[in-house]
């Protein structure tokens, strides 16, 4: 099976240093900012947690300026998400649920004011948009569904770190059970950790 992973959403923007002190505001990492001998020039950000990231620049789109609409960015706690957007001086709207419950319509369509009554995973949005109005929506995931993932992500070192403090937690209290060293705890490990990732079932 070939992988076909989505890597980069190209923005059109209409000027770059104002896109790159938004995303910079936000705490988008800058991978590179380059220029072309033709006038090209291409910034590459790639927001905290994430495998996929976004382009901004000069001739990279010919799109107009504003025109991308609900590109999706995950969170875990769509009020937290919220309050720190504020804190750096972006505005969003409320947070809200679809009156549909399947996903969220375009627009203000259907949209209910507050979070989906039970918190439930996916349920949740609030939308903003960058200088030039392309817009971004933040959805709220707690629990993926199941085949959602094939393998297991940590968002940093630190997370690594705590999957692996809690892995060795669990395992010695399973050491204790068998009554003796298991040699066999790498494999252990493994299964434990993408089971506590929601790999496994």
């Amino acid at each position: 099976m070939v992988d076909y992973k989505v890597e980069i959403v190209v923005l059109p923007v209409s000027d770059v240093d104002r896109s790159k002190e938004f995303y910079s505001r936000l705490g988008f990492r800058e991978d590179v900012d380059l220029t072309g001998a033709d006038g090209l020039r291409v910034v590459h950000f790639t927001p905290p947690g994430s495998s996929a990231s976004i382009i901004v620049g000069d001739g990279v789109t010919d799109a107009a300026p504003g025109s991308v609409r609900g590109v999706h960015l995950v969170v875990d706690d769509i009020v937290a998400a919220r309050a720190d957007l504020a804190a750096k001086g972006v505005k969003t709207s409320e947070v809200f649920h679809d009156r549909g419950g399947v996903f969220h319509h375009a627009g203000e369509l259907a949209r209910v004011e507050g979070p989906h009554p039970t918190r439930q995973s996916y349920g949740s949005f609030l939308s903003f948009e960058d200088p030039d109005g392309n817009e971004f929506v933040l959805q709220e995931v707690t629990e993926r569904r199941p085949g959602r993932i094939s393998h297991v992500v940590h968002g940093s070192v630190a997370e690594l770190e705590q999957a692996l403090r809690d892995a060795a937690a669990a395992h010695g209290e399973h050491e204790a059970e068998l009554g003796h060293e298991d040699e066999d705890w790498p494999a252990w490990y493994a299964a434990h950790m993408a089971e506590a990732a929601g790999l496994l079932p």
